[in-house]
């Protein structure tokens, strides 16, 4: 028997074939990521004949949390690459869900980082060097505190964009995953849809700033999308609560009416801890 053809992390949305992996082949489960705070599990997926390496996330693995009673971590995590992939900016690796050897749970195509890519970074100063934008001081031991910045990169204004329309809790240095052919990913959206504003993230260097006019275009086909009758409403509604669906309309509202991108609201922390 020949060896199965080895997927390339990536994202092809229309790559067919890669979606059929994903939905319908067969887990092996090869480790637990340890530094996830619920079940992450490192498994291959092979079908067909094409094999691809992905994680694993049941909901049988998920801890409860006051603040997101409703649905679960996996559900959410695929709301989030749906409406990623509902922007065009494919910024969310393929994300399904579907049944694994542990019951339901999200199964998402794994994603190899370019160890090149400086995202943040912690300098001297309290202006950040052209080509970089400021999040905040941080303590950095011994009385000190540093300039913690992030890069004034497209693909993370476009991200920052993202995770205002799914209220992202949790977006983490560690989240970002740029990969060797340029493309930046993002992970962990267990977090998203609340119906409360809680967005906490390390990509406030455009806070207050216009969006971008490729920004505006985009949340105008959100919005559409998102309307009762919407491809995207239908499978969000299958995914989050009624109110979480009409907070995401509701959100994608508020940016076309300000134009701008958000700012911290004072009534959340602003940075998730710790920020990477």
């Amino acid at each position: 028997m020949s060896a199965p053809e080895r997927i390339p992390p990536r994202s092809v949305t229309s790559d067919e074939p890669l979606a059929d992996l994903l939905t319908h082949g067969e887990l092996t489960v090869r480790g637990r990521i340890r530094e996830a705070s619920n079940a992450a599990l490192y498994c291959t997926i092979s079908h067909d004949g094409r094999e691809a390496a992905c994680i694993y996330k049941p909901v049988a693995g998920e801890r409860p949390l006051w603040d997101f009673p409703d649905g679960n971590l996996a559900r959410r995590e695929v709301a989030a690459y749906e409406v990623s992939e509902a922007t065009g900016w494919g910024l969310v690796p393929p994300t399904v869900l579907r049944e694994g050897p542990y019951g339901e749970g999200m199964v998402q195509l794994w994603m190899e980082v370019s160890p090149e890519a400086e995202l943040l970074a912690l300098v001297d100063g309290e202006e950040p060097e052209p080509g970089w934008k400021a999040i905040g001081f941080a303590e950095v031991g011994e009385g000190k505190t540093a300039l913690l910045v992030h890069a004034d990169d497209g693909r993370l204004r476009r991200l920052a964009v993202l995770d205002a329309v799914i209220n992202n809790a949790d977006r983490k240095g560690g989240h970002l995953l740029p990969t060797a052919d340029g493309r930046l990913y993002a992970i962990d959206h267990g977090v998203t849809f609340n119906t409360e504003n809680k967005l906490r993230t390390l990509l406030w260097g455009w806070a207050g700033e216009p969006l971008d006019p490729e920004a505006v275009d985009v949340l105008k086909a959100l919005q559409e999308a998102l309307a009762a009758q919407g491809a995207l409403a239908t499978r969000l509604a299958a995914l989050i609560t009624d109110a979480e669906l009409d907070a995401t309309r509701a959100r994608v509202a508020v940016l076309l009416e300000s134009g701008k991108h958000p700012e911290p609201s004072g009534e959340w922390p602003a940075i998730p801890w710790p920020p990477v």
